[in-house]
Formats: C-alpha cells, sequence, structure tokens
C-alpha cells in the first residue's frame, strides 16, 4: 500500500511542476515524472510476492507466477515516454532559439 502511494504522490509532485512552474524545462520533468510514476504503478500492480518469472517452463509444484501483462505495458510506455520526451524538448529546443527565453509568460507576451 505504501509503494501505491508514492507512486500517487510521484504522480502529484510531476503535476503540481506541470501546473504551478513557468519554465519549459521544468514543465517537461514533471511530464516525465508523471510518466514515470505511472510505469511504476504498473511494475508494482503486476508484482506478487515470491512468485516466479513467467518466462520458467518446468515447474516441479505448483507456484504463483508474475503478471507478464503488466511489464509488457511498460516496455510499451517507455518507448512511447522517449518519443514524447524527446519531441517535447525538440520543441523546447526550438522556442528558446526563437524567444531566448523558457518562460512561458514571456513567450505568450511575445504573440505578434
Amino acid at each position: 500500500m505504501v509503494l501505491f502511494l508514492a507512486c500517487i504522490l510521484l504522480f502529484l509532485i510531476g503535476l503540481y511542476a506541470i501546473v504551478t512552474k513557468r519554465n519549459l524545462i521544468k514543465i517537461a520533468i514533471g511530464f516525465c515524472m508523471m510518466e514515470y510514476a505511472v510505469n511504476l504503478l504498473f511494475a508494482f500492480i503486476g508484482f506478487k510476492k515470491d512468485a516466479l518469472a513467467p518466462i520458467i517452463i518446468r515447474v516441479s509444484q505448483e507456484r504463483n507466477f508474475v503478471d507478464p501483462i503488466p511489464q509488457a505495458l511498460v516496455l510499451t510506455s517507455i518507448v512511447i515516454g522517449l518519443a514524447t520526451t524527446a519531441l517535447l524538448l525538440s520543441l523546447i529546443i526550438r522556442l528558446y532559439e526563437r524567444y531566448k527565453t523558457f518562460d512561458i509568460k514571456e513567450i505568450r507576451k511575445l504573440r505578434g
């Protein structure tokens, strides 16, 4: 239960960074923190205490196995998250090259 609360806390910290910060880099870090919190939550959902990895074929006794579906979802989410983070950072770099600032308020003021 404590681990799930830690995931929720990490998600809320990322959400706080997105909502309250004015710096684009801090907002991107907030997005990454939210993504990591969701990935961690999926990993904790698939975890079973004293369970075997699902790749073992021969087992002498009946045992519990770890659910492989959340692990596959997390791997897919990591790849998608990497692509979206790269796109987000490339947009931030382009905005910095154009406006010479990371501040959202300044960028909004400079509309033509």
